[in-house]
């Protein structure tokens, strides 16, 4: 529980915790369970995990309202349940995944005491023009019309029923039970959020936050230019995924861990006694 929100999340405790917490955050139309790869070998690694639905997102309740779904509304719902960690005595490291790269950003400029930030297939704003664009254009007014089944339907038809079974039945419930206000809000808050890098920045410098920014080699929402010039803008340490596109957790999850652990435990190292 955080102050005007009630979280759903999947959570790992280390048999030997170094004291600090891994706070996930997943995009538009995922879920917590989008982490799963990388919550056994995080917490191997020491660190407790936690893996959140945002607000609206399948387990998660959410508000009415669709610009309570923007970034910075999200943004300082999670930077309070970081206030309540760390005053817990943990360290926290923030990573978001695209437009929870967006969410995480909003929660470090609203205050939120992290020990790191990683931005994990996002990028500086909107989502540019691109299939996936297209694809939040086209659907948004079906949903507005015809409702969230009518586009669940859409989906499947476009894309086919994943394999194996178990799967298929997981992304059709989170999308189902996700939050209409919540997708339209979040899908509003992908076109027209704008480019804060440079605000970032300044926050991430003043306050001494390390950054990283990680994403797939073929990456098909912001471009890896795009990724990597808002990279130098923080002055943040780039790793890219092999074999991974715009979801490095589900596609080369070993490689993701091995960009994210020696770096997380890096900035770890300066602030944790042994």
């Amino acid at each position: 529980m955080v102050p005007g929100a009630e979280l759903a999340a999947l959570r790992a405790q280390p048999a030997e915790p170094v004291g600090a917490v891994a706070v996930l955050l997943p995009g538009y139309t995922a879920s917590k369970e989008s982490f799963a790869p990388l919550l056994d070998p995080l917490c191997d690694a020491g660190l407790s995990v936690l893996a959140l639905d945002l607000p609206g997102q399948y387990e998660s309740p959410g508000p009415g309202h669709e610009q309570d779904y923007y970034p910075d509304p999200l943004g300082r719902t999670v930077a309070a349940l970081v206030a309540d960690l760390a005053a817990g005595g943990d360290q926290v490291l923030l990573m978001g995944h695209s437009y929870g790269g967006l969410v995480a950003r909003s929660a470090v400029l609203a205050g939120a005491p992290v020990t790191g930030l990683t931005l994990l297939s996002s990028g500086p704003g909107a989502l540019p023009q691109g299939e996936r664009r297209a694809l939040i254009d086209a659907t948004e007014p079906v949903m507005r019309t015809e409702g969230i089944e009518t586009v669940q339907r859409l989906l499947e038809a476009r894309d086919g029923v994943a394999e194996p079974p178990e799967l298929a039945a997981l992304l059709r419930a989170r999308f189902l039970r996700s939050s209409t206000a919540g997708l339209l809000g979040m899908a509003t808050g992908l076109r027209t959020e704008p480019d804060r890098v440079t605000e970032l920045a300044g926050v991430l410098r003043t306050s001494a936050i390390p950054c990283l920014v990680v994403f797939g080699e073929a990456d098909d929402a912001w471009p890896v230019t795009v990724q990597r010039d808002m990279a130098a803008r923080l002055g943040a340490t780039v790793a890219m995924i092999p074999g991974a596109a715009h979801s490095p957790s589900i596609e080369n999850p070993q490689a993701l861990l091995d960009a994210l652990l020696p770096t997380w435990m890096g900035w770890l190292s300066t602030t944790l006694t042994p």
